[in-house]
Parts: C-alpha cells; structure tokens; sequence
C-alpha cells in the first residue's frame, strides 16, 4: 500500500506545471472562489460535522464548497488531492488519514502553491497555514476523572478499564491516551490494555469489547475514542451478560448521547467542537488569502460532559459539537 501510495505521489508531482498557479493567480472576475475539504472517511458523523461547518463558512465568504472522501483510505485520499490539484482550487481544508499521510498532503498542495489548513488529526511534518486542534490531552484526562470518580463512587476503583482506540499513529490518538491514562494513573485505576481500530465498524468494535470482557473477569469499564460504534460496546457488554457491571464513556458525540449521558447509559462523553473547527479551518485560510496574519496552531477545549453538566452546556453542544441550529 505505502508503494502505491508513492507511485500516486510521484504521479502528482510530475503532473504539476513547474508554475503551477496559486489563488493569486486566478482570475476571480470570471471565475468563482473554490474550496476543498479532503476529508478521512466523511460516513463517520463526526467528519460530516466538521464538512457541514467548513461548508457554512466557506459559503458565507463567498466560496464554492466541495468535499471528497477518503474512506479511509491513504491511496484514495492522493486521488482525491491530485483532483484537487488540477481543479486549481483556491485552498484546501485537510483532515487526514492519519498524520503521517498528511506530509504528503501538504507537500504535493505546497507545490501548486496551495494554502491548506488542517482541521484536526494533525501532521508529522510540513508547512500549513493553520492547525485547528482540540485539547485532546487535556479533554481525556477530564475524561477520565469523570470515570474515576464514577468508579469510586460505585467501589469499583479496583476493576480495570479497556481502551478501544483510534489509531496511535495519529497525534491526537496518542494524545487521547496519554491524558486519560494520567486521570486513571491518578486516581489508582489500572488499564486493561489497548485495541486499536483499523476499519472502525460496528464488528470490530464489538469483537474487542467481547475480547477485553472475556479476558478481564473483574472488567468495570469501557473507553471508546470515538463515538459513532458505541452501540457495538453496548451490545458486547449485554451480550456477555455485563450491563450494569461494565461502564461504557466515550469520546466525540453523536445526538442521541444527549438522551444517553442523563440516562446514564453512558458515563460521559469528551466532546470536541467539529463544526467549529471546521469554521476556524476556513476562516484561518480566508484571512491568508487575504493577506492578513494567522495564528498557525489553534486548539479548542474538548468538553467533558457528564448527567451533571450536560444541560448547562447543551448550547454549545448543539451549536458547535453536533452543528444543530447553527
């Protein structure tokens, strides 16, 4: 894969006009301004999210908004930029496969003289206009206390806690897990290890949260780094005969978590703000094409969201997490 990956790579570069042209160039008089958002794997809620904010923005400057999908997929996402690339649009919003594709990404968009701003994921190396981040750190370790605390309170501290990640190779991955492991460390919870998700699906998630239940006899908890297959955890922990015995809290949010998360199906939830970064990404872009100063790396809160506190934050959780209203 990483092969063909790089034969698509060089096929890009040798494609490009040695002036291949900028925004600058463009004559906006006869044609309009166009953005693209290159986006992982848009069926995942949480990047849909994040495309619908890119595209309100991007429309309310006056931009022509379009997003193409990588499913997942590193090959797919060169196509999508090769594509990109020979539309000779005016910027690029990039949510990586994963961080270390991204340096790809961002040389290749270099070379045509293309301004992109990552929303999220993140890059190993490479020059961007603006890096719009959440505190994934800071939101899991809060994440985790809320678990912790939870735990105490049932006398479960002694019980570990499984991990069903995202993958590590991605910044925000390896963030996530330093964070919330720290709460747990902390608070004297031990870990029961750490699956990472390759194809996110529903059986993938269920198979790892059967596996951590059927290896971990005293299991107490669940921690899933996204959110969109967090009902496969729940049918694993009701299929193994655990519910009530075995908590689920995640990360990311879907609308239906501000029914779970009172109900107390789920613990809690470690919320980022997609539709806004999605409004940051293209408006960091916006002001660079315009000529003025950028903040290169700028980094949302993650809100940790419990039964406790979800109604006083339900505003922005509507507005800027779930893009409802906006």
């Amino acid at each position: 894969m990483r092969m063909i990956s790089l034969v698509i790579a060089i096929a890009i570069l040798l494609a490009l006009p040695a002036n291949a042209a900028g925004p600058e160039q463009i004559d906006k008089d006869s044609e309009s301004k166009r953005m693209v958002y290159l986006v992982s794997d848009l069926r995942i809620p949480f990047w849909d999210i994040m495309w619908r904010g890119v595209k309100s923005k991007a429309e309310a400057l006056g931009y022509q908004a379009t997003v193409y999908s990588a499913e997942n997929d590193a090959r797919k996402e060169l196509e999508n930029l090769h594509r990109a690339i020979s539309d000779r649009v005016d910027a690029i919003v990039v949510s990586p496969t994963n961080s270390a594709a991204c340096v790809t990404v961002l040389k290749l968009a270099g070379k045509a003289n293309i301004p992109v701003s990552i929303a999220d994921i993140g890059t190993d190396s490479g020059e961007y206009v603006s890096y719009i981040s959440s505190d994934n750190r800071n939101g899991a370790y809060k994440l985790g206390k809320i678990l912790a605390e939870r735990m105490h309170a049932l006398h479960w501290q002694d019980g570990p806690v499984g991990i069903i990640a995202i993958p590590q190779k991605r910044a925000n991955g390896k963030a996530r897990t330093a964070g919330f492991m720290q709460a747990l460390k902390e608070s004297g919870i031990k870990g029961a290890g750490i699956f990472q998700q390759e194809n996110f699906s529903y059986q993938e998630t269920y198979d790892f949260a059967k596996e951590f239940i059927e290896n971990n006899h005293n299991l107490r908890a669940l921690w899933l780094q996204g959110s969109d297959r967090y009902q496969a955890a729940l049918d694993a922990i009701a299929d193994n005969g655990k519910t009530g015995e075995v908590l689920l809290i995640t990360f990311d949010a879907e609308p239906v978590f501000l029914e779970l998360v009172p109900k107390g199906v789920l613990v809690g939830a470690g919320m980022q703000q997609p539709f806004l970064m999605g409004e940051k990404a293209v408006e960091s872009l916006d002001i660079y094409i315009q000529g003025g100063a950028v903040e290169k790396d700028q980094m949302l809160d993650v809100l940790a969201v419990s039964a406790e506190n979800i109604e006083q934050k339900l505003p922005v959780i509507r507005r800027n997490v779930l893009g409802l209203n906006p």
